[in-house]
């Protein structure tokens, strides 16, 4: 069987098992909206990074380049076989290097990725505009030794500013932190050193896996300009904007992100492929003929 033949299977499987990788300082209370959003044909499995919620650090850990790596073997040992990994702002990025790492070691158990706010690269830089701020980074970072609980709050914040939703999101964000233990500061320390270090970019050029890139249009940490980027750096993926989102859209607006998420997941066809220019997709009517955009969520 070929892999797109696989990936086809898959993608139309009505009982996929979806990874969930949440985002830096949060846990896994944060996908609990997610099965109502999705439907019951799924079977959820959230991991939580290390040393957030009630997954510990396992001291001593050393950043470097090789702890993105570490953090994804992480995740990828307590992770299903032939599985569709979605993963939130870092960890979209962990998710992202967990891909790459399977691609070597077992093709076949990461077989798509759904990248929800994420970035191969967070920080800005001159041939990478759309992105934080080191200024921005350093602040979260310098704050984490005086005040983690303050630092993380205002995190939170952030997140939310500008949607559409902002203050119903916060509070559910805030919510499910509580839920679980608070994440260890050193573990955020981490967190905070591996979106100011790492550049994935180099490395999309082996994904070869259907991918579904997600934005908010109006999130202040990753913008939605990334779309455009993504595009040129990896022509196959799929993207999307979701209106009047910030840097949750599943937790802001939920129905418009499952729609979109729902229609990669159960597509027959993997949106990687794509018609040929000047065919029209009809196994895909929300895709555009000749491109991967989806047409009621456009790209900035």
């Amino acid at each position: 069987m070929g892999r797109v033949q696989a990936h086809q299977e898959l993608l139309s499987d009505p009982t996929q098992d979806l990874v969930l990788i949440h985002g830096w300082g949060m846990n896994a209370a944060v996908w609990e909206p997610l099965s109502a959003t999705l439907g019951p044909d799924l079977r959820l499995h959230p991991i939580e990074l290390p040393g957030h919620g009630e997954r510990p650090l396992l001291h001593p850990w050393k950043g470097g380049p090789g702890m993105l790596d570490a953090w994804a073997d992480t995740c990828l040992k307590s992770a299903p076989e032939r599985a569709v990994w979605l993963g939130w702002s870092l960890g979209g990025l962990v998710a992202l290097a967990a891909a790459l790492r399977a691609a070597e070691r077992n093709p076949a158990q990461i077989q798509g990725l759904i990248l929800m706010t994420a970035t191969p690269r967070f920080v800005r830089a001159l041939d990478w505009p759309s992105a934080m701020s080191p200024e921005t980074l350093a602040q979260f970072h310098d704050g984490l030794l005086a005040d983690p609980t303050g630092t993380l709050s205002r995190f939170l914040a952030l997140q939310v500013r500008g949607s559409d939703q902002a203050r119903e999101t916060l509070r559910r964000m805030r919510h499910d932190l509580a839920t679980r233990p608070f994440p260890d500061p050193a573990a955020l320390a981490l967190g905070l050193d591996l979106l100011r270090e790492q550049d994935l970019r180099p490395a999309l050029s082996r994904l070869d896996i259907p991918s579904l890139w997600l934005f908010g249009s109006h999130d202040t940490l990753v913008p939605a300009a990334v779309a455009t980027q993504i595009k040129q750096l990896l022509p196959g993926a799929k993207t999307g904007v979701i209106p009047g989102a910030a840097h949750a859209p599943f937790l802001s607006h939920p129905a418009e992100t499952g729609e979109i998420m729902g229609a990669f997941l159960n597509g027959p066809v993997p949106w990687r492929q794509g018609p040929r220019p000047g065919e029209t997709d009809e196994t895909n009517p929300t895709r555009a003929p000749g491109s991967n955009e989806h047409t009621r969520h456009p790209c900035a």
